[in-house]
């Protein structure tokens, strides 16, 4: 009696899983029927400048989805050939392209409705030169491109704390690329993220693995706030930003919570579970060890690359944080992803035990 009971219950489950199934398969079917009709009526097209980056890829996959085609325009098409599993057969398109050449960035931007610039350099350039070819010679290039192509809308991604009267190249030559962009297109929206972290971040990855391998963590400017934003975070501000003509102008973008380099670092050590004295290193012994960090990269003909800038070490010396009476997040309806609630998806890999730790911590 009780054996016919709980087959026939086992049956019914099984039968209510054949059911959610079939339903989950009617509804992708939907989708993909939906998104198939979209490029087969001419669906907008937008170019996507920097698509293999660290925010492009975001960027990328969110127009995907919207069932936008996506051209996206690098310098090595080799190294983004991962972005076509991003959407339909044929919804993404690669294309070689020189930022540093208008007929180049021209030829990227015609046919599109949207043009997204997500082009960024070394954040360690030691060259003044380097960086203002990319951030201010590229902007220019391409705000004129998407200008000359009628396109409807065009999204800039820049960086906190770009100012021109300041001491630091790379954020004056982000305040002058800006510029350049405002003069070319005028309705264009310049988006201004924080530190940016996310899966494939070069902030808490690279203090991570220096946590590994290192007992000492030193920092310069420990005292310095930052308003880390998450990247797809950053990817939404462009959805959003494309889907409507009235945002446009500068947006300055900060995550949810401010806090020093000190305890961004004591939040890492935490998810790690890591013992590691963090060390706050002066300014002025911050600039010795830049200096010779550069002779040791001019000495191997640039084969080293330095961990830290004197031009690093310059911005260290500001708070990283969202102004008071700007366009944010907020303007953008958008609720920004707490640090916490992100990084111990990725940084697990760097614990005593990696992904393995639960495991291990349960059986001690």
């Amino acid at each position: 009696m009780f054996y016919r009971l709980a087959l026939k219950r086992k049956e019914n489950s099984s039968i209510q899983e054949g059911f959610q199934v079939k339903k989950q398969f009617n509804k992708k079917l939907k989708e993909d029927w939906f998104m198939s009709l979209l490029l087969e009526t001419g669906a907008p097209i937008v170019t996507v400048f920097g698509g293999s980056g660290f925010i492009g890829r975001y960027v990328v996959s969110r127009m995907a989805k919207l069932g936008w085609r996506v051209k996206v325009a690098v310098r090595n098409p080799n190294h983004a050939i991962f972005l076509k599993t991003y959407g339909e057969v044929g919804q993404i398109e690669i294309l070689q392209s020189n930022v540093l050449s208008q007929s180049s960035v021209l030829s990227a931007t015609e046919g599109s409705m949207a043009v997204i610039n997500c082009v960024a350099g070394k954040l360690m350039e030691t060259n003044s030169a380097v960086s203002r070819r990319i951030y201010v010679d590229a902007a220019n290039f391409i705000s004129k491109a998407a200008s000359l192509s009628r396109v409807k809308k065009l999204v800039h991604i820049s960086a906190l704390g770009a100012s021109i009267g300041s001491e630091s190249f790379y954020s004056r030559h982000k305040a002058k690329g800006e510029q350049k962009v405002l003069e070319n297109f005028p309705s264009a929206t310049i988006l201004r993220p924080s530190v940016v972290f996310g899966f494939e971040d070069q902030f808490f990855n690279r203090f991570a693995s220096m946590a590994v391998i290192s007992p000492v963590i030193p920092l310069i400017g420990s005292k310095s706030k930052f308003q880390p934003i998450f990247v797809d975070d950053i990817a939404l501000a462009v959805e959003k930003a494309i889907g409507s003509e009235k945002l446009t102008g500068i947006f300055e973008l900060g995550g949810p919570e401010i806090l020093s380099f000190r305890q961004l670092m004591e939040q890492l050590l935490i998810v790690i579970r890591r013992r590691r004295v963090v060390l706050s290193v002066p300014f002025a012994f911050g600039n010795v060890m830049a200096f010779c960090f550069l002779s040791l990269k001019k000495a191997t003909l640039g084969l080293f690359s330095p961990p830290i800038t004197a031009d690093n070490i310059i911005n260290l010396k500001s708070d990283n944080v969202v102004s008071k009476d700007v366009k944010t997040v907020k303007d953008l309806n958008i609720n920004p992803k707490a640090i916490m609630s992100i990084i111990p998806q990725y940084l697990y890999s760097y614990r005593p035990n990696g992904q393995y730790s639960e495991i291990t911590d349960s059986q001690s």
